[in-house]
C-alpha cells in the first residue's frame, strides 16, 4: 500500500469491518502504521430478516465478530444501518439486471455505492479523511498526480476488478492495507494476534444469496415485488423453436445445464432477449466473441481516442486477454480482442489493465459473434 502523506490531525481512517479476517487484519495494520482507526460495520439487512441472515455478509454474527475484533484491537466500533440503501442499490439492481436479460455484478455496485459511497457520510461525521477495506488491491496516492489502482500482489486473491468503477475522488481517499500480502500471511497475522476470526471461512462471492442458489433468491425477491419470472422459448441461431422455458432469469450466457437436448452436441446459451423472452442456443464455437462494446465507462487516466492495446478481463475469474480498446465520444468503448473471447456476457464488467495497473472499465452491452452455423457475423445487443 502506498501511504499518503498526511498531517497528524488528518490521519483518521474509517475501516469497513465485515467481521472477517481480511478487514480485521486491515484495521490492525493501519493502527500499527500510526493511523487513528475507527471500525464501522454496515448492517445490510432489515430487522425482520436478521434471523435468516446468519450466513450473510454483515448479518448478526458478522456484526458480533467485527465488534469483538475492534474491542481486541482497542479501537472504537460503530454499526450503521444501510439496509434500505442496500436493498435499493444492490438487491433491486441484482434482480432488475436478470429481468433485463443481463448477468449482474453486485460486488462492483456495492463497492461503488455503499462501501465507498454512502459510508462517506459516516466517515465525514467521524472526522475521517480515508476509508479502508480488506480488499486485495493496491491504491497509490502520488503527490503530484491522480491516484493509481493496481492489482493485489497475490494473483489468486486480487480484487482490483471489483474496484474499477471507483471515481478518482473515491480512490483518492481509499486505503487497501492488504494489497501486498497473501491470504496465508493475513491468517498468520490474525493467529499471532489471537483473533477469533483467524480461521473464519471466506464469504461467498454473492454474500446475500443463501446457499449460492440465486434462482431461489430471485423467485422470492420477485414474489415480494409482485412479479414473476418471464417465460418464453428456446431458439437456435436460425430462429427454430426448440421448446419452452420457465423464465429468462434462469439463464446466463455460456450456461449449459437446464437446456433442451437432442442436438447431438452440447448446447450453450448464446443470447437472452428480454423483450421477446427468447433464449438463443448454439454450440460452444458460437460463444466466441470478436468484438464488443461497453457503456458507463470509468477511466483512471486519459481515455484512448485511438486503439490502444491493453489487457481486458471480462469476468473476475478471467486471467485477461490482449485487445485493442478505443473510447467512444460518449461513455462507451469498443473492444476488439486479438483472439475471440468466450462467453462475453452483457451486464458483467470489462476491466482494462496496463500491466498491473487498472486504467478503466465499463459494463458489457453489445457483442458480435462469428457463428459457424450462420452465413455472417451475428450481432447481439442487449440494452
Amino acid at each position: 500500500m502506498s501511504t499518503p502523506n498526511q498531517s497528524p490531525e488528518s490521519r483518521r481512517v474509517v475501516v469497513g469491518m465485515s467481521g472477517g479476517v481480511d478487514s480485521s487484519v486491515a484495521a490492525y495494520l493501519l493502527k500499527e502504521q500510526g493511523w487513528e482507526v475507527i471500525g464501522v460495520t454496515m448492517k445490510l439487512w432489515p430487522q425482520d430478516c436478521m434471523s435468516r441472515a446468519e450466513d450473510k455478509c454483515c448479518g448478526p454474527q458478522a456484526i458480533a465478530d467485527a465488534r469483538g475484533v475492534a474491542h481486541a484491537l482497542g479501537v472504537p466500533h460503530y454499526v450503521i444501518d444501510e439496509a434500505v440503501p442496500f436493498e435499493r442499490l444492490v438487491i433491486d439492481y441484482f434482480a432488475d439486471e436478470y429481468k433485463a436479460g443481463r448477468t449482474p455484478n453486485p460486488c462492483v455496485m456495492c463497492n461503488e455505492k455503499l462501501k465507498f459511497g454512502n459510508l462517506w457520510d459516516k466517515a465525514t461525521a467521524l472526522g475521517a479523511t480515508f476509508i479502508a477495506t480488506g480488499h486485495y488491491a493496491i491504491a497509490e496516492h502520488p503527490a503530484d498526480s491522480t491516484p493509481i489502482l493496481r492489482k493485489g500482489l497475490d494473483p489468486k486473491k486480487d480484487q482490483s476488478y471489483f474496484l474499477f468503477s471507483l471515481r478518482g475522488e473515491q480512490l483518492a481517499r481509499a486505503l487497501f492495507p492488504l494489497g501486498s500480502l497473501t491470504k496465508e500471511e493475513i491468517r498468520g497475522i490474525a493467529r499471532k494476534l489471537g483473533l477469533k476470526v483467524a480461521d473464519k471461512e471466506d464469504s461467498q462471492e454473492i454474500c446475500f444469496v443463501p446457499g449460492k442458489d440465486y434462482k431461489a433468491f430471485l423467485k422470492d425477491r420477485f414474489t415480494d415485488r409482485g412479479e414473476t419470472f418471464q417465460p418464453g422459448g428456446f431458439y437456435d441461431l436460425q430462429g427454430n423453436h426448440l421448446g419452452p422455458h420457465d423464465g429468462i432469469e434462469l439463464f446466463t450466457i455460456g450456461q449449459r445445464k437446464g437446456l433442451p437436448g437432442g442436438a447431438g452436441t452440447p448446447r450453450y446459451v448464446i443470447d437472452i432477449d428480454a423483450a421477446s423472452g427468447r433464449v438463443v442456443l448454439g454450440g460452444e464455437e458460437d460463444l466466441l466473441c470478436e468484438e464488443f462494446t461497453v457503456n458507463r465507462t470509468n477511466w483512471h487516466g486519459e481515455p484512448p481516442s485511438a486503439p490502444r492495446r491493453i489487457t481486458v478481463k471480462v469476468r473476475h475469474g478471467h486471467t485477461g486477454d490482449l485487445a485493442d480498446v478505443t473510447a467512444g465520444s460518449d461513455d462507451s468503448a469498443m473492444i476488439r480482442p486479438l483472439e475471440p473471447l468466450r462467453a462475453v456476457t452483457p451486464g458483467q464488467a470489462a476491466v482494462f489493465y496496463d500491466g498491473d495497473r487498472v486504467i478503466g472499465g465499463g459494463w458489457i452491452a453489445r457483442r458480435t459473434i462469428s457463428s459457424a452455423n450462420s452465413t455472417s457475423p451475428h450481432e447481439i445487443a442487449l440494452s
